[in-house]
């Protein structure tokens, strides 16, 4: 099988990963992978937000690493990218860091339904036990259809990320899923098959079948990305991944070229 581009994976200098880009390129090469993408967590304007990202001063030392992996390996396609908080208030910030590089790609994510709670934050998991998981389900889609309406990213990443714990709505999603979905379409914004989620309590890949089949029906793009933090998960589990797009109804994903999209075959 040929697999997709890996357009999600990080480096150490989001203080939660090892390994060197080189380490993660060697890997790519080793399991058969034409093409990778890194897309470290971004910096906030101020470095003591939280402590899983890069220093501010750190971006261009981030930039500096992949550059160099793509000298070292000229025999493997190796994108610049970053992955982006989407948080209300921001958008000049994320303006400004998507001016500084000719990046590829920009991923949007969505980690924080309120000020000071990162929902997928292991360190922070008795917080789902003070809130329903409703209004932490509907609070965190409002802000991943306000992201994709944002027109600032060319995918949204891990888009049912709540789901990592397993803290489920009694009630049905579908209508959150919709609002998210119709502004990715809107607005032309991919979104990614992310196999992270085997790795996690919820044991299954990020967003479920059922949000990539009301993709597939909308004619929404797809990307793949084992959200890597060490060179052994880079692109794991993509034949699983690549099967459910097909479930869903896919034929193509898409890659990235300075924010320009080409279509791929899921041979």
């Amino acid at each position: 099988m040929s697999l997709p581009p890996d357009y999600h994976m990080h480096t150490p200098l989001c203080r939660h990963a090892s390994g060197e880009p080189g380490e993660y390129a060697a890997q790519a090469i080793r399991i058969g992978l034409a093409e990778i993408g890194f897309s470290d967590h971004a910096p906030m304007r101020q470095d003591d937000f939280d402590n899983w990202r890069m220093r501010l001063d750190q971006l261009d030392v981030y930039v500096d690493m992949v550059r160099k992996a793509q000298r070292d390996f000229p025999q493997l396609t190796i994108k610049l990218g970053l992955e982006l908080d989407y948080l209300p208030g921001q958008e000049a910030w994320i303006r400004e860091l998507s001016a500084r590089h000719p990046w590829d790609y920009l991923i949007g994510s969505v980690h924080y339904v309120d000020g000071g709670w990162d929902l997928d934050n292991p360190a922070k998991i008795d917080e789902w036990k003070k809130h329903d998981p409703w209004e932490v389900w509907s609070a965190y889609f409002d802000w991943l259809a306000r992201a994709a309406d944002s027109g600032l990213f060319d995918l949204l990443g891990h888009a049912d990320l709540p789901k990592k714990f397993g803290y489920y709505p009694h009630r049905d999603c579908q209508p959150l899923y919709e609002r998210f979905l119709d502004a990715a379409l809107r607005h032309n914004v991919a979104i990614e098959l992310n196999t992270a989620g085997l790795r996690k309590e919820c044991r299954e890949i990020y967003p479920s079948l059922t949000v990539l089949q009301l993709a597939a029906r909308k004619g929404i793009s797809i990307t793949f990305g084992s959200d890597a933090h060490t060179p052994a998960e880079v692109g794991l589990n993509f034949a699983e991944a690549v099967e459910l797009a097909r479930r869903a109804g896919y034929t193509h994903s898409c890659r990235f070229a300075r924010r320009q999209r080409e279509r791929w075959p899921l041979n």
